[in-house]
């Protein structure tokens, strides 16, 4: 029989690098934003925010987005106010949607440290998140962008070529690895796609057997019968 030596502790939680990839333009985006923290709750974790466009992943798939197609248009806006209201979270449909997110990407990447230049701080994300999703302004109009630029005094020029490149390097990193959407949240090579797949993340951090089954790469195997014209 053996002992216990009090003086002994249980192995630390790996800590797991999370990289997640968003646009500003997305509303499940800011709302998963707004739930991560709780999502990832008591997990050991390391998480980098990575601005990319959107639009650019839906051109190379081949894609519409969800405001491009109109009675799915209707029912996003719908159902994004839904799960705000039900996690009560204060969100407010900008009063133009889709815009043109480019000068919010951009001013978020001018803000990430010179260490870092692919991902800004939480602090910058959140700011530039609630412009866009609370109040119900215009999120383009050149005295709000001004102002917002002014308020986070980033140090890198918004419009320069390093932050340009940077963008559509983050934005070519995320398509290389499989993303088709945002947000999406990519750890020890596995994409989490999506609000919904918040707790299917957390499941994951937090050792779930069921990632080491076959299940998680059965759907690769599936035949693809019918491909439209």
């Amino acid at each position: 029989m053996t002992s216990m030596n009090p003086n002994l502790q249980a192995p630390a939680a790996e800590l797991k690098d999370i990289s997640c990839y968003l646009d500003f333009i997305s509303p499940y985006a800011y709302l998963a934003f707004e739930l991560l923290p709780e999502a990832l709750q008591g997990i050991s974790y390391s998480l980098s925010y990575k601005p990319v466009l959107f639009g650019a992943m839906l051109k190379h798939h081949g894609q519409l987005g969800p405001a491009e197609i109109a009675p799915k248009r209707d029912w996003t806006y719908r159902q994004v106010a839904w799960l705000a209201h039900r996690h009560g979270i204060p969100l407010q449909m900008p009063a133009s949607h889709p815009f043109n997110p480019l000068p919010l990407l951009r001013l978020a990447l001018a803000c990430s440290p010179a260490a870092e230049p692919t991902a800004p701080n939480r602090y910058v994300c959140e700011t530039i998140f609630r412009h866009v999703w609370r109040g119900g302004n215009e999120v383009t109009d050149p005295a709000r962008l001004q102002a917002l630029t002014s308020a986070l005094a980033p140090p890198r020029e918004v419009n320069g070529d390093e932050v340009k490149m940077q963008l559509k390097r983050n934005t070519d990193e995320a398509i290389a690895l499989g993303v088709f959407g945002v947000p999406a949240f990519v750890v020890d090579g596995k994409l989490f796609w999506g609000l919904d797949s918040l707790p299917m993340l957390r499941a994951y951090l937090q050792g779930d057997a069921w990632f080491d089954g076959p299940a998680w790469d059965a759907g690769a195997s599936v035949r693809e019968g019918l491909r439209r014209q």
